[in-house]
Parts: C-alpha cells; structure tokens; sequence
C-alpha cells in the first residue's frame, strides 16, 4: 500500500477511533441516544472515507453513508453488508439534530445494536487492513 495513502487513511481511522470510543463511552453510562447516534454516524464516515483513501480515492464531502458504502463496493463489494447499518446511521446525522422541533428519540436496544455492528464494521476495515 501506498504510503501516503496509508498515513491520509490513518488520520482517519483516528478521528474515527475517537467517535467510537465517545458513543462507547456515552452508551457505558447510559448518556442521551442521539448524541451516541450521532457518534456511531460520524465513526462510519471517518471510517469509510479513510478506507477509501487507503484505496487511493478521494472522499467526497458528503455525511450519506451509503453513497460511500456504493462507492467502495465499486473495487469491494464485500462492504455490502454493512448498507442497512449505513442508510440507518445517515439518519442519525441528519434528523433533526437543531431546533426548532423535539429532539429525536431513539430505542436505546437499536442504539446498542448499531454500536456493536459499527465496531463489527471497524473490525473488519482491520482485517482488510493487515490481508492487503
């Protein structure tokens, strides 16, 4: 792999670390639903772009998750699988995060089952990592 592709990437997957060790962290001390939401979304796109760039591609400027998903499915479409998980988590981004209207409330079962598939998601990105 390319090594400035490898250390653009890792910038990243840091970045990304960070939002998912922070929804961890709210969901271990039961913190508000759509702030570990809104971590678990921005943990998939820092994650998604950083494999992109790791393939030599330039992430969009975008916050829709399955438009990066289908863009990486072009030269690996095993990333498929995590499509459900990704059209959901844009949602997390883009509902009502500002005034005016309530704020959005989430089942904290759903939430719990999203962290575990993101860091199933970050798992795997790994694994790709070290099989490349």
């Amino acid at each position: 792999m390319d090594r400035a592709f490898m250390k653009q990437a890792s910038e990243w997957f840091d970045r990304g670390r960070n939002d998912i060790e922070t929804a961890q962290l709210l969901y271990d001390n039961n913190g508000h639903a759509d702030s570990i939401a809104y971590h678990i979304q921005q943990t998939l796109e820092k994650y998604l772009k950083g494999y992109l760039v790791l393939h030599g591609k330039n992430p969009p400027h975008i916050h829709e998750l399955d438009v990066l998903i289908n863009r990486i499915a072009v030269f690996d479409d095993s990333f498929v699988k995590f499509l459900d998980l990704c059209e959901k988590a844009s949602r997390y981004y883009l509902q009502d995060r500002y005034p005016p209207g309530p704020l959005v409330e989430y089942d904290y079962e759903d939430i719990k089952s999203d962290l575990e598939k993101a860091w199933e998601m970050i798992r795997y990105i790994q694994t790709k990592m070290v099989t490349s």
